[in-house]
C-alpha cells in the first residue's frame, strides 16, 4: 500500500515509533535514527522484571518492526547534515523533539522545508504553548483519566499500558494520511502537530461530557460504568474464575433475569429501569453475585451469549494468546540479534 514511501524516524519512546511501524506494516520504507549519544532510543533497555537485562527490550520491540536502524548524535553538524540527506528523498518525517531541540538541531519545520520543499513533518510533542517534559502517567494525571480509574480516590490506578501515546499515535497518523491526501493535489510541505495533552482531552467522551453537562466530577468506580448497570460489575464463579457484565439493554437485562431465575427484579422499581439499576447498584450487584457464585464460568458464558447478552470472561494474558484468533496476529522479527515478537498494529482489512 505504502511500498513508495519514506519515512525518517526521529522519534522516540512509543507514539511516534508506532507511527512508524504503522507505515512500515503496510510497506513504507522506514528509516529510524536514534541518539548515539544515549546507546539508541531509551526503550531498547526498558526491560521487565521477566526479561533477560540484554538484548532488545519487548517494549522497544512492541513498536518497532521492519525498520533500519541508524544512531546519530544530532548535536554533531556533520550528522545533522546525514539526516537531511535522508530527508531530502522522504515523503514523512516523525518528531517528538521539544521546539527548542528541534531548531537546534535543525529538524524543526522551517529548516526542514529547505531541505525537502514537499516533506510532511508528523510532530508529538506533550503539552500545547509548553516544553515542560511529559511522559504518559503525567497525561493521564493532568487530563483527569487518573482521577476516575482505581477503586476508590484512595486507590488509583493507571492505565496499564500508554494509553495517551496510543490515542496520540492514532491521531497523528490520522493527520498525516490526511497531508499526504492534500499533497496529492496541492504539493507542498505540510505539518502535522499533535499533543499529548489534547489527544487525551479529546478521548475523554463521554465523561468529559458527564461533567461538562452536570459540573460534577467524576469519582473512580473501577471497572463499573457511571452511567449503566450491570455494566463493567465483575463477579467470581463456581469455579472461582471471573467474568465481566456488559448489559445495555432492557431486553438483554431481562434476558439476564430470565436465565438467572431472577424475573422478580424486572418488575422491582429499585431495578427496573437503567436509571434505578445505576442508583441502586450495590443492592443488585449483591443479588447477582449469589446467583453468579453458583454457576461454571464455561456453562455461565456460553449461555449468557446464547442469549444475547454481553459478557466477557476476565483472562490474563497467557490465556488471550492461547487463543488462534490472537496467534494470527503475533509478529516476529529479530533486532539486534534478539528474536522478538509484537503484536500486529493494523488490523483493518480493505476490499471490494
Amino acid at each position: 500500500m505504502f511500498n513508495n514511501l519514506t519515512v525518517i524516524e526521529l522519534a522516540s519512546v512509543l507514539a511516534g515509533p508506532s507511527v512508524g511501524t504503522f507505515f512500515a506494516e503496510l510497506g513504507a520504507r522506514v528509516i529510524k535514527v536514534e541518539n548515539a549519544t544515549t546507546g539508541g532510543d531509551m526503550t531498547r533497555h526498558w526491560f521487565s522484571r521477566s526479561e533477560p537485562n540484554s538484548g532488545t527490550s519487548a517494549y522497544f520491540s512492541s513498536v518497532n518492526y521492519q525498520k533500519e536502524y541508524l544512531q546519530r548524535d544530532l548535536n554533531q553538524e556533520e550528522h545533522q547534515d546525514e539526516v537531511h540527506e535522508l530527508i531530502k528523498d522522504a515523503d514523512i518525517v516523525l518528531s517528538n523533539f521539544k521546539e527548542s531541540t528541534a531548531k537546534k538541531f535543525r529538524v524543526d519545520f522551517e529548516s526542514l522545508k529547505k531541505v525537502n520543499p514537499n516533506v510532511i513533518l508528523g510532530a508529538i510533542t506533550g503539552f500545547p504553548h509548553t516544553s515542560r517534559p511529559a511522559f504518559d502517567v503525567v497525561l493521564q494525571a493532568e487530563t483527569g483519566f487518573l482521577s476516575m480509574t482505581g477503586s476508590d480516590r484512595e486507590h488509583l490506578a493507571k492505565m496499564p499500558v500508554a494509553m495517551v501515546d496510543v490515542l496520540a499515535a492514532h491521531q497523528l497518523k490520522e493527520g498525516l494520511l490526511i497531508a499526504l491526501l492534500k499533497r496529492q493535489s496541492e504539493p507542498k510541505a505540510y505539518q502535522v502537530n499533535v499533543t499529548l495533552y489534547e489527544a487525551a482531552l479529546a478521548s475523554l467522551i463521554n465523561q468529559g461530557s458527564n461533567y461538562l453537562m452536570t459540573g460534577v466530577s467524576p469519582e473512580p468506580i473501577g471497572t463499573k460504568h457511571p452511567n449503566i448497570a450491570p455494566y463493567g460489575d465483575i463477579f467470581t464463579t463456581s469455579d472461582e474464575r471471573k467474568i465481566v457484565l456488559a448489559v445495555g439493554t432492557q431486553n438483554q437485562f431481562a434476558q439476564l433475569c430470565d436465565y438467572l431465575k431472577l424475573t422478580e427484579l424486572t418488575t422491582d422499581e429499585r431495578f427496573s429501569e437503567n436509571a434505578a439499576r445505576v442508583k441502586n447498584r450495590k443492592a443488585l450487584i449483591d443479588i447477582l453475585t449469589n446467583a453468579i457464585s453458583q454457576i461454571d464460568r464455561e456453562i455461565l458464558m456460553k449461555e449468557l451469549l446464547a442469549r444475547g447478552i454481553p459478557a466477557g470472561a476476565v483472562k490474563t494474558l497467557e490465556e488471550v494468546f492461547a487463543d488462534e484468533q490472537a496467534q494470527k496476529l503475533v509478529m516476529t522479527e529479530k533486532i539486534d540479534g534478539t528474536e522478538t515478537k509484537r503484536v500486529k498494529g493494523n488490523i483493518f482489512s480493505v476490499s471490494s
